[in-house]
Order: structure tokens, then sequence, then C-alpha cells
């Protein structure tokens, strides 16, 4: 991956109850966690130890960043995912930046791994979910926790190594390969389901149609004008217009309905999550 760089982590406990890994960073006063607890919530944890500005004592102050998800399997080949990202500090960012910006970013961190996903839940279910190491490559210790929940469910879960669906549904019927616009799609996923996102896609729609009323206007004002002036300003603004209702347009068809994603053309987005989520001057 460009710009990545090995990461040093390492098991610190599995058992019936999960299990705990440790990750260390370069920066001597960073250390971070991560805390699976059955049946489906995983723990990021940061935390930076700095001086307390606040005080004159010295003393020191831990920052701590957290990510928080509830994956739950719904069906075979689908899951409900629930995020969190709570943090003990405050940034100037809060006071004004709507939750769809941050929305923007995970959803494209989901987005970039989904197809990917659903084609190595079909190799597991061909090989069989004992076997899942023969049709995957996970070399490095950034491969940490993906390991050590696939031993804990092979070592503990009830239906060796897959989701206990009881008599509801059978492992081996995963659901066909839909189309890549119905795989990725987020219209319908998230948008209509999210306050903050369907708010803005009405939003952005109100204005895209506003812009291009304008632009009809605005060239019907220059076709009645007799002033030069006053024609080519017209037409100026209704160019400029028009414009900026195509590059809306297109803004708010990636942003809250469908945004195509290839790992061979664009770079993994999964560090541009944790510079918004455990930077200083990130997001939540």
């Amino acid at each position: 991956m460009e710009g990545g760089r090995p990461l040093d982590m390492s098991v610190q406990k599995l058992d019936i109850n999960g299990f705990t890994t440790k990750q260390k960073f370069d920066e001597e006063n960073q250390n971070g966690s991560h805390l699976f607890t059955p049946p489906c919530l995983l723990i990021s944890s940061m935390d930076i130890d700095g001086k307390d500005q606040s005080q004159n004592s010295g003393l020191l102050h831990k920052t701590r960043y957290l990510l928080v998800f509830f994956c739950v399997p719904v069906s075979p080949g689908y899951s409900r995912m629930i995020l969190s990202a709570p943090r003990n500090i405050r940034l100037p960012t809060d006071f004004f930046t709507p939750p769809w910006i941050s929305h923007l970013i995970v959803n494209l961190i989901i987005d970039s791994d989904l197809n990917l996903l659903h084609v190595e839940e079909k190799n597991f279910m061909e090989i069989g979910p004992s076997n899942w190491l023969k049709s995957c490559f996970v070399p490095t210790q950034a491969d940490t926790n993906v390991i050590s929940f696939r031993r804990w469910l092979h070592k503990y879960s009830s239906a060796s190594g897959q989701v206990d669906w009881s008599a509801k549904f059978s492992n081996d019927q995963l659901p066909p390969t839909p189309t890549r616009e119905k795989l990725l799609d987020r219209y319908w996923s998230h948008t209509v389901n999210c306050k903050s996102c369907s708010s803005a896609y009405k939003g952005f729609t109100i204005l895209e149609f506003i812009l291009q009323v304008s632009s009809i206007c605005l060239i019907g004002v220059a076709a009645a004008s007799n002033q030069s002036m006053v024609k080519s300003s017209a037409i100026l603004m209704a160019i400029l217009c028009f414009v900026a209702s195509k590059w809306l347009s297109g803004f708010i068809h990636k942003t809250f309905r469908y945004h195509d994603y290839d790992h061979a053309f664009v770079g993994s987005p999964t560090s541009s999550l944790m510079k918004i989520f455990f930077s200083h001057n990130g997001l939540t």
C-alpha cells in the first residue's frame, strides 16, 4: 500500500470471553489496544500522554480516542454495522462540522472493502470455514485482529467457525452475487436511515434545482435584454450556475447514492480514517 508501514501488534489474551491485542506506535507517548467482546463488539483505543496545558503543575493529561464497532450479523451475507468514535477532548471543528461530513469518510472506508469481503465470504464457503487461511494471505502483524477473531470463532463458536443461525438460516446458503450498483448502494443502506445525511441530501438536491432554474432564468434575461453588459453578465452567470449544478449533481450521487470503488486505482482510505479519528485535528 502506498504510504503504508509495518504495524507492531500482538495478542495479549484470547479466551471464551473474547480477545485483547496491543498496538505500539513510533511515538513513545502513544499506545493502542483492541478489545473484542462477544458476540459482536470491538473497541479500538489510542492513548496519548501529554502535559496538561490548563494547569501549571506539570501534571500529565491522557488523551483517549476510541473507535467502537457493533458488527451485527443479520442473515447470511448481510451485517449491520454501528460505529461510534468518542474521545475525551473537544476540537474546534466540533462546533460547526455537521455529522454527514464524517459519515462521508466512514462510508468510503466501508465501501472500499464491501466487494472484497463479499468475494472472500464466497471463498470461505467453498473451501470450508476451518480452512479459511488457505483462501487468503495474512502474513503481517497488521492482520493480528483478523487472525485472532478467526481463531476465537473457530475455537468457541457452536457452529464450527461460523455464525450460529440456529434453524432460521443455513450457513451454506449465501445470497447470489449482486451487481456492483446494489452491493455498493449507499442511499438505501445509509442515507435514508441517517437524519444528518438525509437532511443534507434533500438540501443539496434543492440547491441543485435552484441552480438549474437560475441558469434557465438568466438565459431568458440575456435574451430579453438590449444592453450588452447585462446580456453578457447574464450569460456568464447562467454558465456558472449550469456548471455548478452539474458538479453538485455528481457530488450528490457519489456522496449519498452510489460511490464505486476500485482498489487497483484508488489508494487505501484506511489511513484517512485513522488521521480523522486518531489525530488532534480529526473529526468525529
